[in-house]
């Protein structure tokens, strides 16, 4: 069987090393980069500053097919010249036309970093960690002209451990959809028999994770609902220590499960590299690296600490 595989970073490395395992032939990658960009600052990139998908596709000796989008003619061309049988799309932002997923016998296969119908939507891994969730995984389901919604044809879950960030359960999910591309592949023709259509009922659309809610309220949030909240943004967004009308960023942060009596938001210590401060719950959260968040403010971040962060002053 002929692919063509669509997406970028890496779910879109892995699910391309786990198809080369298999009998079938990965005819050509469409990366995301050539949608984001005009072809002549493509190219130029391309040759001045190679993106780690470039690199990857370039390297695996694959096909790079150039196009403005999954949903143009000359996207539709490359596929019939490919004589390609199906689309496996790995990360993307675009709905995909129908008159696309039409163009290849097979259609288009989308595999979800999340056990659908639950977590439909972009990057699913932070409201994962955020709802506390023992389980995530990934669905390979058939596209149709929303998102997430198609009939599942293979899944399969993978633990949420406790300290997992946002990255780490990607990097998780992704070693997953490596195998289980194999997996599916090698049982193409029962699993695209056998599609099972998502339960409505039970769905859930998860969309970008607001900036206004990067700012922790301490007067409001938990220890365990700020640690999370760090853990799932990272590595997309950061999260900031309000102060007055300035906003701290932070390296490093530890939960001490020891109620203190002050109130919360309240700073009751103060080192040379940290700040502890309590939260709603009156659990104590230390952070260290402070750094202001304003370039222009951050060369001033250690007067600032020494002159207007004091102890019993309030984080807010």
């Amino acid at each position: 069987m002929k692919i063509v595989i669509v997406g970028y970073g890496e779910m879109l490395q892995a699910v391309i090393s786990g198809v080369l395992k298999t009998k079938h032939q990965v005819v050509g990658v469409f990366r995301h980069d050539n949608v984001m960009l005009k072809p002549f600052m493509s190219k130029l990139i391309d040759m001045l500053k190679p993106s780690m998908d470039y690199n990857f596709v370039r390297t695996m000796k694959l096909y790079d097919i150039k196009a403005s989008s999954v949903n143009s003619a000359e996207f539709r061309e490359e596929l019939k010249k490919l004589k390609a049988d199906v689309i496996i799309v790995a990360s993307w932002s675009e709905k995909f036309s129908m008159q696309t997923i039409n163009s290849v016998k097979f259609g288009c296969v989308n595999v979800h970093p999340a056990l659908l119908p639950k977590y439909r939507g972009p990057n699913p891994y932070i409201h994962v960690i955020l709802n506390q969730e023992q389980r995530s995984g990934v669905t390979f389901h058939l596209m149709d002209v929303n998102y997430d919604t198609g009939a599942i044809v293979h899944q399969s879950a993978t633990a949420v451990l406790p300290n997992d960030t946002g990255m780490s359960l990607k990097l998780r999910c992704c070693d997953l959809a490596y195998y289980e591309i194999q997996i599916f592949l090698n049982n193409f023709k029962e699993k695209m028999s056998n599609p099972i259509s998502q339960n409505e009922k039970e769905a859930t659309y998860q969309s970008q994770f607001p900036l206004a809610d990067c700012i922790i309220d301490f007067e409001k949030e938990t220890a365990d609902e700020i640690d999370r909240k760090i853990r799932a943004l990272t590595p997309w967004a950061k999260t900031f220590i309000p102060h007055k009308n300035q906003f701290f960023e932070f390296e490093n942060h530890k939960v001490y499960h020891k109620p203190s009596d002050k109130d919360a938001a309240q700073i009751i210590r103060i080192t040379q590299n940290s700040v502890f401060i309590v939260c709603a719950d009156k659990n104590v959260i230390e952070f260290s690296g402070l750094k202001l968040k304003s370039p222009l403010h951050s060369m001033f971040t250690s007067l600032y600490l020494h002159k207007f962060l004091k102890v019993n002053s309030k984080a807010i």
